[in-house]
């Protein structure tokens, strides 16, 4: 019986000490509102206009993957283009890392602005020094998802041509989550 009263009175402190406790606020979504972002040169970017699609080219027999994020007077841009016989016309992409090589096929491009309307393209994005993951997507509600990275270097030269300084622009741990993507077929 004894045994029983302890128990019922531990039960009892504990229920009392649970009602004491402070109120915890939790977030129903855990997941990121962010469809696109990166760190540029060390400061978190976020961009506030931002545009990609889908093409497939039929005359060319390509597909192109194309982004622009444009924020804080810079903007990140790339282009994935395809042109081998896994190219469809369905509202598809192949899920692959897409690296910047010596060929036109993956394009990266780092620009920025002094007043928010002219943009400047800061220096080039070399063969290895950039790289695409898409890493899903559903066609179905045209949203892909992925990773990218990028070094843009600049080389500044003298009146005599000997190099004055480089200068390079980091894009670092760049992603795209669930960005909304337009799709277009021409069958010209």
């Amino acid at each position: 019986m004894r045994k029983i009263q302890l128990l019922m009175l531990f039960v009892l402190s504990a229920i009392i000490f649970q009602g004491c406790k402070k109120d915890v606020v939790t977030s129903a979504s855990t997941t990121s509102d962010q469809i696109l972002a990166a760190t540029i040169n060390g400061t978190s970017w976020i961009p506030d206009d931002v545009t990609a699609s889908i093409t497939y080219d039929a005359t060319a027999k390509t597909k192109s993957f194309d982004v622009v994020g444009t924020a804080d007077q810079k903007r990140v841009r790339w282009s994935i283009t395809l042109s081998d016989a896994t190219t469809t016309t369905t509202n598809t992409f192949p899920l692959s890392t897409y690296r910047v090589d010596a060929t036109d096929r993956v394009k990266m491009t780092y620009y920025t602005s002094a007043d928010g309307t002219n943009y400047n393209q800061v220096g080039v994005v070399e063969p290895g020094s950039g790289s695409i993951i898409v890493t899903s997507i559903d066609p179905t509600k045209n949203l892909i998802t992925g990773t990218y990275s990028m070094t843009a270097k600049k080389v500044n030269y003298n009146p005599d041509g000997s190099i004055a300084s480089i200068e390079t622009s980091q894009i670092l741990s760049g992603t795209f989550t669930n960005l909304p993507y337009t799709f277009g077929a021409s069958t010209k």
